[in-house]
């Protein structure tokens, strides 16, 4: 399975947004929709602020594949839903550290309908 260069984390750590197109059935893109991303280790970490509503989600979570630009990553993506109470822990943290600068925003991405919803991205067989 590929993994992230060092470059590719550096990277999305450093951003506070990204660009996530999750596929379609039939194999094309969703519109780009601008969301928060969390660097957790050498593992990458996106959530719906929207819970289970979330309309990018709900095609992320039926294809489980995609694509995510930002601050020079363009890459297609597989995502994993993460269930792990410990993980999302750590997730939360990342988010309060990160996102301190728009706390307003931070509770609800800390909240039990967000952490539902946590995707862990890998890049895509397709990257090698």
């Amino acid at each position: 399975m590929p993994s992230w260069s060092s470059d590719q984390l550096s990277r999305i750590e450093g951003t506070d947004e990204l660009q996530i197109q999750p596929q379609h059935a039939d194999g094309t893109l969703r519109k780009p929709t601008t969301i928060w991303v969390i660097r957790e280790g050498d593992e990458v970490f996106v959530r719906s602020y929207r819970g289970p509503d979330g309309l990018w989600l709900r095609t992320a979570q039926a294809s489980h594949a995609g694509h995510i630009r930002c601050d020079g990553v363009d890459v297609d993506v597989d995502f994993t839903e993460i269930q792990d109470p410990g993980l999302n822990d750590r997730i939360d943290s990342a988010y309060r550290t990160k996102y301190a600068h728009l706390s307003d925003y931070v509770p609800s991405m800390t909240a039990d309908p967000a952490r539902a919803t946590t995707l862990k991205l890998t890049p895509s067989e397709s990257q090698k």
